[in-house]
C-alpha cells in the first residue's frame, strides 16, 4: 500500500492500482488487510495494524488520480467495515479507545507496526500503545472515508465520521507533542509506565505526511527540523537518533545482530519520500526537498542498475544494505521527485508536465515509447 501511489499512479498504471486495491478487499477479515500472502494453500497472516490503514491513503491517492468513484463506491462496505472492525476492536489488542478516539494496539510477543524486527521471539520495538503514524493514519482513514462519503451522496455518513475524526485530531495535537523536545512522541499511553515514550523515530514523519495534517504548520516546522537535524542522511532517514543508548550505526553480524539494527539506527530510503512531502507542505522550498534526492543520481547506479536499495548503514559512509531493489525504497524516491518537480512548476507558474500515459494508452499505442 505504501508502494502503491509511486509504482501504479505516479507511472500512469491505473489499472493495476485499482486491481491491486481490488485484490485486497477480498481478502478483508475482521477489519484487517494481510501483511502477508503465503504459499498455495496457507491461510494469509493478519499481524499489522498499518498496512489496512495505508489502505485508505491508497484508496485517497487513487481517486485523486483517476477520479473512478466507481471504484470508490465498490470498496466503500468494505472500508465502512474496517472502521467498525476498529472501532469494536479486532486481533492483536487493535481498537480505538473511546476516551480520546485514538487508536491503541499491540500485546506481548507481536510486532505490529512497519518496525516489525523480531528474532528467537524478541521483538526489538515493540510500540505497544498508540504508536504516532498509527493515531495519524487513523485519523486519515476516518476523513477518507468521510470524503467519500460526501462525494458518493452521504453527508449524514461523512458527518459522523468527520465528528470523530475531529475528536481524535484535537486529542492528537494535545497529547502527542513533546514541548521539551520540539517533536512528537513515537508512543503513548505504553503499558506498564504513565510517561510517553520520547525516543525520536522517523515515525512522525509519517504523520506529518499523510493527506489530512495532524499538526499545524508552525509545530511541523518545528518537528521537521530537529527529524532533519538527528536522523536525515544523503540516503534516507534513521530510525533511530545516534545519541540513544541503544543506536546501532552498522547493519552487520549474524540474523540476531542484524535485526537488532534494523529499526534501531538502520537508514530507510523509502522515508525520504514522506520527509519530503512534509516538508514541501511546511517550508514549501521544492529546492531544497530536491537536493535530498542527489545522492540517489550515483546510488542508481551502484547495486541493482535503476534500483534503490532497501537500506543503508546509520553511520558514514552510509553503505547499501539489505536486498539492492525494494518496491517502496523505488516508489517513494520516484514520487518524491516529481512531488518537487510539481511543486517548482505551481511556484513559477509553468505549465505541468503532462502525466505518464495509461497502461491502456500504452497498449493502444497512444505514445510512440514509454518515458524516460
Amino acid at each position: 500500500m505504501i508502494a502503491l501511489p509511486g509504482l501504479a499512479l505516479a507511472t500512469g498504471r491505473h489499472e493495476v492500482a485499482a486491481d491491486i486495491l481490488r485484490t485486497f478487499a477480498r481478502y478483508v477479515d475482521q477489519g484487517m488487510l494481510p501483511n502477508r500472502f503465503p504459499d498455495a494453500g496457507e491461510a494469509p497472516e493478519y499481524n499489522t495494524v498499518d498496512a489496512t490503514l495505508w489502505y485508505f491513503v491508497a484508496i485517497h491517492e487513487y481517486v485523486a488520480a483517476t477520479d473512478d468513484l466507481a471504484l470508490a463506491r465498490e470498496l466503500l462496505p468494505t472500508l465502512h467495515d474496517i472502521v467498525d472492525w476498529h472501532l469494536r476492536g479486532t486481533r492483536h489488542g487493535i481498537g480505538v479507545d473511546p476516551q480520546d478516539d485514538l487508536l491503541r494496539a499491540g500485546e506481548p510477543g507481536v510486532q505490529l507496526t512497519w518496525m516489525d524486527a523480531k528474532v528467537d521471539g524478541w521483538v526489538v520495538t515493540p510500540r505497544i500503545g498508540k504508536p504516532v503514524e498509527i493515531s495519524a493514519l487513523w485519523i486519515n482513514a476516518l476523513r477518507v472515508l468521510a470524503q467519500l462519503n460526501r462525494r458518493l451522496g452521504e453527508p449524514g455518513e461523512a458527518a459522523r465520521l468527520e465528528k470523530r475524526a475531529h475528536h481524535a485530531g484535537r486529542a492528537f495535537r494535545e497529547r502527542f507533542w513533546y514541548a521539551a523536545g520540539g517533536y512528537l512522541y513515537d508512543v503513548i499511553d505504553v503499558p506498564g509506565t504513565t510517561e510517553p515514550d520520547a525516543t525520536l523515530r522517523p515515525n512522525q514523519v509519517l504523520a506529518l505526511s499523510l493527506p489530512y495534517p495532524v499538526l499545524d504548520d508552525a509545530q511541523a516546522r518545528q518537528a521537521l527540523a530537529v527529524c532533519e537535524r538527528k536522523l536525515v542522511t544523503s540516503f534516507g532517514l534513521r530510525t533511530l537518533a545516534t545519541d540513544h543508548p541503544s543506536y546501532v550505526g552498522r547493519y552487520r553480524g549474524g540474523p540476531r545482530e542484524r535485526d537488532g539494527a534494523y529499526h534501531q539506527g538502520t537508514v530507510w530510503p523509502w522515508l525520504l519520500g514522506p520527509f519530503i512531502r512534509a516538508r514541501l507542505r511546511a517550508f514549501a522550498d521544492p529546492t531544497r526537498a530536491r537536493s535530498y534526492l542527489d545522492p540517489f543520481a550515483q546510488h542508481l547506479g551502484d547495486g541493482c542498475v535503476g534500483q534503490v536499495s532497501e537500506i543503508f548503514d546509520g553511520d558514514a559512509p552510509h553503505l547499501a544494505r539489505g536486498c539492492f531493489a525494494q518496491a517502496w525504497s523505488v516508489a517513494e524516491i520516484l514520487r518524491a521527485w516529481q512531488a518537487t518537480r510539481a511543486h517548482e512548476d505551481a511556484l513559477t507558474g509553468k505549465t505541468p508536465a503532462p502525466r505518464p500515459p495509461s497502461s491502456r494508452a500504452r497498449r493502444r499505442g497512444a505514445y510512440a515509447k514509454e518515458p524516460t
